[in-house]
């Protein structure tokens, strides 16, 4: 399925946003997820459902001075 990744287009095979953060090699679970504009929790992952051209947004933590 099509969804869209920080603004790029993205082919996933997994429906669930926890598995296809896997899929697309976000493994930390220190990223933020926003599904859509609402932002989805580390616990809400594992039933949050992707849909045909979601908009996905993932941000890493940054560390700095």
């Amino acid at each position: 399925m099509k969804i869209f990744v920080n603004a790029t287009s993205q082919n996933v095979s997994q429906p669930i946003l926890a598995k296809a953060l896997q899929e697309l090699g976000f493994i930390s679970p220190a990223i933020a997820t926003s599904l859509n504009g609402v932002f989805v929790a580390v616990a809400e992952r594992e039933t949050a459902e992707l849909r045909e051209n979601d908009r996905l947004e993932v941000l890493s933590p940054m560390q700095g001075g």
